[in-house]
């Protein structure tokens, strides 16, 4: 693959049904409908990227399938960051597998939504999240702010394993709340195996108002953080579409980065994600 390429790290797929995607409230009617591939790869065409990484929305082996079937059928999505239980006594035969599916990267679990801030912690799941290194997986740490000082031992205890935070781990741009937030992902950061997204920002900001300012603190702090070699961009598309399109969403990274190099910008918006999910 090309080193060059723009990859969106960071989107979805599903069929959407009501009770299983729940999470999709009447305030997000724009996204209460299917979205397949077919939707998707004309805006990445006209954005100019090149190639998509799917990320799990259920968690469900079903949807882990799902994606991996739609990426056999669509050479446009690089790689699927899917779902299982990381808690089962039989994750080995389930890893195991998964290692054959080629485009299979990784693996998430929604853990901001559960209800237990030390989540990340419990032995049960550590104990999965180690298993993951013997078979080359990545791992995607999808969290609030208020998970981020389990975020940070969490961390530590793994530094071997390829790690990334989703969406700068949600900071309050529609407040400005901005020094836990940025305590925490400096101390992150410290890590050199961790990785972060910058996806999922429009959703946290007031989705009518939001301007691009919004977001310069926080991408400041991950940028100083991170540096250029551990970022990686991503559209969160569907869901970002409840407060922007995908140009504009792509827009707040390219225009924010254009301070940057020509090689530093590459790496941010492709180069990284090839690196890190080994597409």
């Amino acid at each position: 693959m090309r080193t060059d390429m723009i990859i969106d790290s960071h989107q979805h797929f599903w069929q959407y049904h009501p009770v299983k995607d729940a999470w999709i409230t009447d305030d997000m009617k724009v996204i209460q409908r299917d979205f397949l591939p077919p939707d998707l790869q004309p805006v990445l065409e006209q954005n100019g990227v090149d190639g998509c990484v799917a990320v799990q929305a259920d968690q469900s082996e079903t949807e882990t399938q799902f994606l991996l079937d739609l990426a056999a059928a669509h050479p446009f999505i690089k790689g699927v960051v899917g779902w299982t239980d990381l808690r089962a006594p039989d994750l080995a035969t389930k890893l195991e597998r998964y290692a054959g599916a080629g485009k299979l990267k990784g693996f998430r679990h929604i853990v901001q939504g559960e209800p237990d801030p030390d989540f990340l912690l419990r032995e049960d799941f550590c104990k999965g999240v180690q298993a993951l290194a013997s078979y080359d997986f990545t791992y995607d740490i999808l969290i609030y702010p208020i998970q981020l000082p389990a975020a940070e031992k969490f961390v530590q205890r793994f530094p071997l394993q390829r790690l990334v935070i989703d969406h700068m781990a949600k900071p309050y741009c529609k407040t400005g709340d901005i020094a836990e937030w940025e305590k925490s992902m400096r101390a992150i950061a410290q890590s050199p195996n961790v990785y972060c997204k910058i996806s999922g920002l429009v959703t946290e900001a007031d989705w009518q108002r939001w301007q691009p300012a919004d977001f310069a603190p926080y991408l400041d702090v991950v940028l100083d953080a991170f540096g250029p070699q551990r970022l990686m961009y991503g559209s969160d598309w569907p869901v970002c579409l409840v407060a922007a399109e995908y140009a504009q969403v792509k827009g707040i990274v390219t225009d924010y980065i254009s301070r940057l190099g020509a090689a530093e910008q590459a790496a941010i918006m492709g180069g990284n994600a090839t690196a890190f999910y080994k597409l």
